[in-house]
């Protein structure tokens, strides 16, 4: 993918090929779709700014209207975690157009990110997810599906992506283990508990053929219009089953993760399995986990402390 460089005499063109950027992205380093399509909102929320807010940067744009452009975000209450994205965002854009010469100076280069600091993940309590696990009633076929969902989503502590994508031929309910094609398609093979593939064996036979009328489809969990459901409608059926659980605090997906990666480690298990069952490629991701076991801690530091 070649550009020719321009005169820097002419007004560069900074929009113009953002869809060229977000093929790149696809094509050449092999990033995910979601990733992709987060670095597109960034951008596009970025230059819908620019157009609006500061109508001469039509000829050049700098550090100055980036300034502006977080200014404006800290107004909007928007995160430390959410702008570091964005800058990460609009600096590989103008990376790519100074490295294809469309323009003739990267002026974000030297740009730094926000400290973020140290956000803990949230997770539920044992007791909690006992509550939210608890056999739905009645057990109508959309009930089962859910259900299912939930308990193979904290028995193996996958993202949600990656859930609702699943197809039949990942689930091996014999040998308990499930294959997940994750982040950078790189897949792993994560195993599950016997109460797990009894619930998803109850939810094929008696739900799944109910719900898209016996038909053939590769997924493994099913809308009634024989599709995989969405990310955000799983996100509302999560929201749904805590409520009608009496659970009052907001409840993700993500934070069944967080509670499977918790209490994996609050059991004994070593980081480096739960590393690889989450699919890490950086072990020092899956550490920030060790640092929200403070009950644990806290129970350790009492009994044995001289002075506790």
């Amino acid at each position: 993918m070649y550009f020719p460089r321009i005169s820097p005499l002419q007004p560069p063109d900074y929009t113009g090929h953002l869809q060229l950027f977000l093929q790149y992205l696809t094509v050449q380093r092999r990033l995910a779709h979601l990733t992709v399509t987060a670095y597109g909102a960034d951008l596009e929320f970025f230059f819908r700014f620019l157009s609006q807010e500061i109508p001469s940067v039509q000829e050049h744009i700098g550090k100055e209207h980036v300034r502006r452009f977080f200014l404006y975000c800290q107004q909007q209450r928007i995160g430390a975690r959410s702008n570091a994205r964005r800058l990460a965002s609009i600096k590989a854009y103008f990376q790519f157009l100074h490295t294809q010469g469309i323009i003739a100076a990267n002026p974000m280069a030297d740009l730094q990110a926000p400290k973020t600091g140290i956000s803990l993940p949230k997770a539920l309590t044992l007791a909690e997810v006992e509550t939210l696990l608890h056999p739905p009633t009645p057990p109508s076929p959309l009930a089962l599906r859910n259900h299912a969902m939930l308990h193979l989503l904290y028995a193996t502590g996958m993202r949600v992506s990656e859930l609702v994508n699943l197809p039949m031929n990942s689930c091996n309910l014999h040998s308990c283990h499930i294959r997940i094609l994750g982040k950078g398609n790189k897949e792993r093979i994560v195993p599950f508990s016997s109460s797990a593939a009894l619930i998803i064996k109850d939810y094929l036979e008696k739900a799944r053929p109910m719900i898209w009328s016996g038909r053939p489809s590769p997924m493994l969990f099913l809308t009634n219009r024989g599709a995989a459901m969405t990310r955000h409608r799983f996100w509302q059926i999560i929201g749904e089953m805590a409520f009608n659980a009496g659970i009052s605090k907001t409840i993700s997906p993500h934070m069944l993760r967080h509670s499977f990666a918790t209490h994996l480690l609050s059991g004994g298990a070593d980081l480096r399995s739960v590393q690889m069952m989450l699919g890490h490629t950086d072990i020092s991701t899956t550490q920030i986990y060790t640092h929200i076991d403070t009950d644990r801690l806290k129970a350790a530091h009492q009994r044995f402390h001289p002075r506790g």
